[in-house]
């Protein structure tokens, strides 16, 4: 129920803080590593879970499509729409603890990048729907590839300042870890309302340029698949 989108990312905040921030000291000083692990991980479910229910689009639903016919890429879409409603529940538990350190003098900076939030999560939201339509599309003919998708997730993740600063990621490889089109949104994201790192207008603006090539090719190939998909699930 709603409890859940409460209880998975505060467990995973939790996890984080306690190995990653206090543990490893991975988090940024000075920023409590709570707030840091809690924006990281609101940002992170919203674009793995939108990517993951996207990607089993059509052996997950071959039943219903196989017996009427509507736009196919409707049900992806609705996928990642629905998401945001435990994004939204996330987000308002975000923001109590935010507003908390705030009161109590803690060192966050919430900055006039807040106002692009809206822009962030259709930023994730159209590629984690471009990265999911080509993974349905591929798992019509190859269905082992779906059990891959969760571990490549995970990956993935570890692959993005999700669970670390990206501060910690030496100077020579700085370049091609902003590569990765997850590391600017997060990001700037986390900078919007801690007022962490500063903002890469460079990578973000490569960020979106990957996002409309990997939504454009997700498309095509969706729309191909979906014409004889029956004959292959």
């Amino acid at each position: 129920g709603p409890a859940w989108a409460i209880i998975q990312p505060l467990m995973t905040t939790v996890v984080m803080t306690l190995v990653f921030g206090n543990i490893a000291g991975l988090s940024p000083s000075g920023v409590p590593s709570f707030a840091f692990y809690l924006c990281g991980s609101i940002a992170w479910t919203y674009f793995s879970a939108c990517l993951t229910t996207t990607s089993n689009t059509f052996t997950a639903n071959a039943g219903i499509l196989g017996k009427v016919y509507f736009p196919r890429l409707v049900m992806p879409v609705s996928s990642v729409l629905s998401q945001l409603i435990a994004f939204g529940i996330q987000f308002l538990f975000f923001l109590g603890f935010l507003i908390y350190y705030w009161v109590t003098g803690a060192n966050v900076q919430p900055n006039l990048l807040v106002l692009m939030m809206p822009v962030f999560l259709a930023h994730m939201a159209m590629l984690s729907l471009g990265v999911g339509v080509i993974i349905s599309a591929m798992t019509t003919k190859y269905r082992d590839l779906a059990m891959v998708v969760g571990f490549g997730v995970q990956l993935w993740m570890y692959a993005s300042p999700v669970a670390y600063d990206v501060s910690v990621i030496p100077a020579a490889y700085q370049g091609i870890y902003n590569l990765n089109p997850v590391t600017p949104v997060i990001n700037m994201f986390r900078y919007a309302f801690l007022g962490v790192g500063e903002p890469c207008w460079g990578y973000y603006g490569i960020s979106w340029a990957v996002t409309a090539v990997v939504l454009f090719v997700g498309i095509l190939l969706f729309n191909r698949v979906e014409k004889t998909f029956m004959d292959t699930v």
